[in-house]
């Protein structure tokens, strides 16, 4: 049951960025983030997802499951997502819009390097 929740989050990012493109998304992201903080520490902690888990659908989820969630994205060890941790966790949660953001990063990467060859000539 939790894991078909997390499915519907998923699916709906790649929605979210074509309706509010890449600001927008990164908006709301930042949102989301602040929903789920503890704010003493401005960070999200077990605690402040344990708290807030409702506000995604997540209320069923065990502890182990919500630790597990955060060590997923916790990534400079400190046990808590800052606001880029998090950031970085959705869109790695999200393989979709994974695969559309690697689809535009190789474009831009084409198009600067067909530009460096033509300013050489």
């Amino acid at each position: 049951m939790a894991g078909k929740k997390m499915n519907e989050f998923q699916d709906m990012l790649p929605v979210m960025a074509d309706k509010l493109g890449g600001e927008g998304l990164i908006g709301e992201l930042c949102k989301g983030f602040r929903l789920l903080m503890d704010s003493e520490k401005g960070l999200i902690t077990f605690q402040s997802l344990k708290r807030n888990s409702a506000l995604l659908g997540l209320q069923d989820l065990r502890d182990d499951e919500l630790q597990s969630m955060l060590n997923e994205g916790d990534l400079d060890g400190d046990g808590a997502l800052d606001q880029m941790e998090f950031c970085v966790l959705m869109f790695r949660l999200s393989p979709e819009l994974m695969q559309q953001s690697e689809a535009l990063l190789d474009c831009a990467l084409q198009q600067e390097f067909k530009a460096a060859c033509f300013s050489r000539k």
